[in-house]
């Protein structure tokens, strides 16, 4: 699933530490979400968009729908 989550960070000049912390996982967890190496469950999703104040799909793209027939 294709993410915005370290643009997000970067954005917020946050660490994927700090931004860990924030969401009550680890680094390594927040990496793995913004490398596509792991996708986050339903609760954590909602949390991250919550953090940000945008919604889930501001957020996450699983490649279908308009955003990515856009190209």
């Amino acid at each position: 699933m294709q993410n915005r989550l370290k643009v997000l960070r970067a954005e917020r000049d946050w660490s994927q530490a700090e931004l860990g912390g924030r969401l009550g996982v680890s680094r390594q967890a927040v990496n793995a979400i913004e490398t596509g190496k792991y996708d986050p469950s339903l609760p954590l999703a909602f949390k991250i968009a919550r953090l940000f104040g945008l919604k889930i799909e501001d957020i996450f793209n699983d490649g279908e729908g308009e955003d990515a027939r856009r190209g």
